[in-house]
């Protein structure tokens, strides 16, 4: 189950693409985070890149959790296409983040 919410994972995308400028913000936002959502992000990123399925999201939450060794804002941030990830993490999953969208711009 995802445990953050759909606006929490916009706002980390269209942070991700404001680049350097928002690269203090992004690491707040994510560090303010509680280990559920983080967690969440993680397996979110990962099945939005291919490394799980969806039907093995609770397996990928386990493992982000499980094998965390630095900062998870410092871990996401360096992971390429970030912002894509999330957005095909969460088409995979069935989010539909339409209103969530909307409610950011």
């Amino acid at each position: 189950m995802l445990e953050i919410s759909p606006a929490k994972v916009v706002q980390v995308i269209f942070q991700s693409r404001e680049g350097d400028m928002a690269d203090e913000e992004l690491e707040a936002f994510i560090e303010a985070m509680n280990e559920d959502e983080k967690t969440s992000l993680v397996a979110l990123a990962w099945i939005g890149r291919g490394a799980f399925d969806p039907a093995e999201f609770d397996e990928a939450r386990a493992i982000a959790a499980a094998e965390a060794t630095i900062p998870t804002a410092r871990y996401l941030m360096g992971m390429p296409h970030l912002a894509e990830n999330l957005e095909a993490g969460l088409d995979a999953m069935g989010i539909d983040v339409t209103e969530a969208e909307e409610d950011f711009l």
